[in-house]
């Protein structure tokens, strides 16, 4: 099976040779490897989610939809992704009813498949909702990499009993893959935000330093007496020392012109 998608993320060029016991790891590797450089460099945890959304539905056979979900350690939802509106309702009926194959895969590290989602009783109430949405069918695998449980990938079908042993061969190896390309990319833009906020801590405190020297110069006082002049200003205007050290060094340069 052969397919191109431009979904907003940069065209992706995806070839996925599917027969029946053939094993896909190498094939599977391949694609991931070409887009992990991509992501890592320049993309978002949401866009790596979508791609991965777009690229389960191509791979696994009967699939007319995906969706991946990602979980903090205390069980909250950190991102989620869907390849259309009507598997985004079916994922949200999993987190607002707390039930659902897609969050035992995650729980227990094991891949979920319901065969016909009308009359699975496992989830009755998340069976009910979704059974007026026309998917008949699921198949839910954990995203692991290392000892984490990142989330879940899952796939749903509208014909009952559409997803077999190949299919739920194809969906482990598949989130095998897609669990080290979302914990990479994770990984990264955490270092990111930490880079961000070190960036922003050192401007603070050089726009502080530049604001008591102002105070230490134009009250000839020493530096603890000028730092304490500045926090008693910024409570005074109820404004964060930040803020305070800003407006003095705005305002002293303006005089300056």
């Amino acid at each position: 099976m052969c397919a191109r998608k431009d979904g907003g993320y940069g065209e992706v060029g995806v070839c996925l040779m599917v027969q029946q016991g053939l094993p896909l790891a190498d094939e599977l590797s391949v694609v991931f490897a070409r887009m992990s450089g991509l992501l890592l460099s320049e993309e978002t945890v949401g866009t790596a989610v979508g791609l991965v959304t777009a690229l389960a539905t191509d791979a696994i056979p009967g699939a007319v939809g995906a969706g991946v979900t990602l979980v903090d350690e205390l069980g909250r939802k950190t991102t989620s992704g869907a390849s259309d509106p009507v598997v985004e309702k079916a994922d949200a009926a999993q987190y607002e009813l707390d039930e659902g194959p897609c969050l035992v895969a995650w729980t227990q590290r094991a891949l979920v498949r319901i065969d016909e989602i009308g009359s699975d009783g496992r989830w009755p109430r998340w069976c009910r909702a979704v059974e007026p949405l026309g998917l008949r069918a699921s198949l839910s695998a954990p995203l692991v990499a290392g000892d984490r449980s990142l989330g879940a990938v899952k796939v749903y079908a509208r014909l009952p009993g559409a997803f077999d042993q190949h299919a739920e061969r194809l969906l482990v190896m598949f989130a095998a893959q897609a669990a080290i390309l979302l914990a990479n990319v994770q990984s990264v833009e955490s270092a990111r935000r930490l880079s961000d906020g070190l960036k922003d801590a050192l401007r603070s405190r050089d726009l502080i330093a530049t604001a008591k020297g102002i105070v230490m110069a134009r009250e000839g006082i020493a530096e603890e007496a000028a730092f304490a002049m500045l926090v008693a200003g910024a409570q005074r205007e109820h404004k964060t020392l930040r803020d305070a050290a800003q407006c003095l060094v705005r305002s002293t340069v303006r005089r300056g012109r």
